[in-house]
């Protein structure tokens, strides 16, 4: 089977200007992600805002990814429901159409006890005819203790891996101690673009990163770079995708700040399915030339004559820069020197 490993894109939808399914452009939009080096693909996640589509809606989405996608990555498909019912419907769906795994986020509106959480899981894990990774986001559902997710990992072989969006270096760090000794198969992906490397660092397989959708090429730089060892340089690029991490997600209604990245890229999404003010529609316009500006700042397209002047960090290596070998540096002065970047920025 497909690995699920590398940077996954949990996928924007393209919306037509009476908020219907733009089809065209969001095949467009897959193939341009996979043609710029994503590892994988993730629909119907919180960055595809799969709470405003309806059941239908959302295998529409799957459908059009999975045709436009044709094999050429794997597909970790967002099946998160409502309840345990209508997750297996879901699940039996997307094993239908192909897709590698699916992704299912914890009880959300009603918080549970974590027995209450790991019989959720465990009766889903019974039945699913698909590979399921647990999808950890406190912030909009039941938090995954570790005591849980461990008791899950070696209960259930379905269960494969976790998508952990708490941005807690130090719980992922607790989570692979628990489970890779008796689990290595088992995948841990992190959701929190500004700890990428960090968690990588940990031992993380990878990331399901919203930054993917307007800048791939950036993503997978900084995944590669990690791989290869170069941690000082991945440290380097980390702070800038923080800063525009940051931009999208804090100024905007989420997400519709990475629709306004996505958009520097050539792409019409449309308007976003949560009405908005006239103040928020004119706001949006300055805000969208602020994230182009930042972008920018990775000489991936133009920069608008109104940006301030800042030193451009060019994707590609630069020729100077030939020697594949590790970067001799300790990795816990680099993990130090991140998270008191990051505490200093309040994001951990």
């Amino acid at each position: 089977m497909a690995p699920i490993e590398g940077i996954f894109t949990p996928t924007l939808v393209p919306l037509d200007e009476r908020g219907e399914i733009q089809e065209a452009e969001l095949r467009r939009f897959i193939s341009w992600l996979i043609d710029k080096g994503v590892h994988g693909l993730y629909p119907n996640g919180s960055t595809g805002e799969f709470t405003r589509f309806t059941v239908e809606e959302r295998r529409r989405i799957m459908k059009i990814v999975v045709s436009e996608t044709r094999g050429r990555v794997p597909i970790l498909a967002g099946a998160a429901e409502a309840n345990v019912k209508e997750t297996l419907a879901a699940c039996e769906a997307y094993a239908e159409m192909g897709c590698r795994a699916v992704a299912i986020v914890s009880p959300i509106y009603y918080r549970l006890s974590p027995d209450s959480t790991y019989a959720y899981f465990a009766e889903i894990a019974r039945n699913t005819p698909i590979d399921l990774t647990l999808y950890n986001i406190p912030l909009f559902a039941t938090p995954i203790d570790v005591n849980t997710i461990t008791r899950l990992a070696m209960d259930f072989p379905r269960v494969i891996g976790i998508k952990d969006s708490s941005g807690d270096v130090a719980q992922m760090v607790r989570m692979i101690a628990a489970i890779r000794p008796s689990r290595p198969d088992f995948v841990f992906l992190t959701g929190w673009d500004c700890v990428l490397v960090p968690m990588l660092l940990a031992g993380a397989n990878g990331g399901t990163n919203a930054s993917s959708n307007a800048v791939p090429e950036v993503t997978r730089r900084l995944y590669e770079l990690c791989r290869a060892g170069k941690w000082e340089e991945a440290s380097v690029w980390q702070q800038r995708v923080l800063e525009l991490f940051d931009a999208m997600l804090q100024v905007f209604e989420f997400p519709d700040g990475f629709r306004a990245g996505a958009e520097t890229r050539g792409f019409n999404f449309g308007q976003p399915r949560i009405p908005q003010t006239a103040d928020q529609k004119q706001n949006r316009i300055k805000l969208a030339n602020m994230v182009r500006c930042l972008i920018s700042d990775f000489e991936l397209i133009d920069k608008p004559a109104s940006c301030p002047v800042r030193p451009a960090m060019s994707v590609w290596p630069r020729q100077t820069n030939t020697n594949t070998d590790a970067i001799d540096v300790d990795p816990k002065v680099l993990v130090d020197r991140i998270m008191i970047e990051l505490s200093k920025r309040g994001v951990v």
